[in-house]
């Protein structure tokens, strides 16, 4: 699904929202999750799942053109971990 997708969806659901609202709508809910990750490292949404921040060491690794050894820096990424609701809702996806 593409945001577009997304917009349409949310645009059709709701009697006589336009596109724009429903992208207005959709950028400041994405922004304010933003702004509760990196202020909190923790955003959760009950019933769907929590987004966290998640460090990741520095190491070693390799350069996959040069073969060389090169060094990987700490950082930070955005891990998710679905709410037990919605994770059973995945069993009964076929696959």
């Amino acid at each position: 699904m593409t945001k577009n997708d997304l917009i349409d969806l949310i645009s059709s659901k709701q009697d006589g929202m336009t596109k724009k609202a429903a992208t207005d709508i959709l950028d400041a809910l994405f922004d304010a999750m933003a702004t509760t990750i990196r202020k909190d490292e923790k955003f959760t949404y009950p019933g769907f799942g929590t987004f966290v921040v998640r460090k990741r060491k520095a190491r070693d690794g390799i350069d996959p053109r040069t073969r060389a050894k090169i060094k990987i820096p700490a950082s930070k990424t955005v891990g998710f971990k679905p709410a037990k609701a919605f994770k059973d809702t995945l069993s009964t996806i076929a696959p």
